[in-house]
């Protein structure tokens, strides 16, 4: 296999997994060291993990702007220092055990653009730290509360101690810090039992690639065309007479309001992304044709 083979591709991650075992995988079958996962997943959780190829590795962020979909289970009275399996749970020697009904009046005021305090076990930068090394030497530490969205969250079983969430959220969202909050509020615990990312935007779980199933065969055939990792971008088509000029890298007046526009040439292929300029035009980079 060449080495200018670009695009991405959903896997799916099985848990026990790390997410740089999937970047592998796909670096091997594809025969390239240009690879890069859109957005890690937890060894223990399992799910979509968008893999970015080639020109596509310089697209990694618009792809972590797209929305997760996740399903998540906790276990509710029980509180862990990482709030999952990963750490030892402690179980509150008398829990309050919320009804259903407690849990649906909850849910409204996590839902939409709310603030959230990161989980203590995480790969959060704290004074050029990561979190989750202070919160192993066993030092406090503050994360601030930053701003995320959650589109959707809704209860899909509950039988205590075992509460199932079906959420959709923005990219930073600790699906994690959901469950604490959430049995926060109703006076008790939760850590998180499994995760399974379901979607990454339009890529869902049942079109993924099983991690076992990658080969170069299977994995040129999942490959999709760069294109695939910006799909929420307003798309423009430069023509063949504007195209030498954009691949040089001149301001080009597209008439576009927006900061991000995928670039695409007249076969509908991806050029890079226009980004715009203080001038208000427009200037391709990345830039796929050129050296940029």
């Amino acid at each position: 296999m060449h080495h200018d083979v670009s695009g991405v591709i959903a896997i799916a991650k099985p848990a026990g997994v790390t997410s740089r075992k999937v970047v592998d995988a796909v670096a091997r079958a594809l025969d390239t060291k240009a690879v890069g996962h859109a957005g890690t997943l937890d060894p223990l959780a399992s799910g979509v993990v968008v893999v970015c190829v080639g020109h596509a590795t310089k697209l990694v962020d618009f792809v972590h702007d797209l929305s997760k979909r996740y399903t998540a289970v906790f276990l509710l009275g029980r509180s862990s220092p990482s709030d999952d399996l990963e750490t030892p749970v402690e179980e509150e020697p008398a829990p309050a055990r919320p009804t259903r009904a407690d849990l649906e009046a909850a849910l409204p005021s996590f839902r939409g653009p709310i603030l959230q305090r990161p989980c203590d076990y995480s790969a959060v930068h704290v004074d050029g730290k990561r979190a989750y090394r202070l919160a192993r030497q066993g030092r406090a530490v503050e994360l601030p509360e930053k701003p995320v969205s959650i589109e959707r969250l809704d209860v899909t079983h509950y039988e205590w101690p075992r509460l199932g969430l079906e959420i959709e959220c923005s990219s930073g969202t600790f699906v994690r810090a959901i469950g604490r909050d959430l049995a926060a509020a109703l006076g008790t615990k939760a850590v998180m039992e499994s995760l399974v990312r379901t979607a990454v935007g339009p890529f869902t779980l049942p079109g993924s690639l099983p991690l076992d199933g990658v080969g170069p065969e299977s994995a040129r055939a999942a490959l999709l065309p760069c294109r695939a990792a910006v799909p929420h971008l307003p798309a423009h088509v430069i023509d063949d007479q504007a195209l030498p000029l954009a691949i040089r890298g001149d301001l080009l007046d597209i008439g576009a309001a927006a900061d991000s526009v995928a670039a695409l040439d007249s076969a509908g292929d991806l050029l890079g992304v226009l980004r715009r300029h203080a001038s208000g035009r427009h200037r391709l980079k990345p830039n796929f044709r050129g050296l940029g």
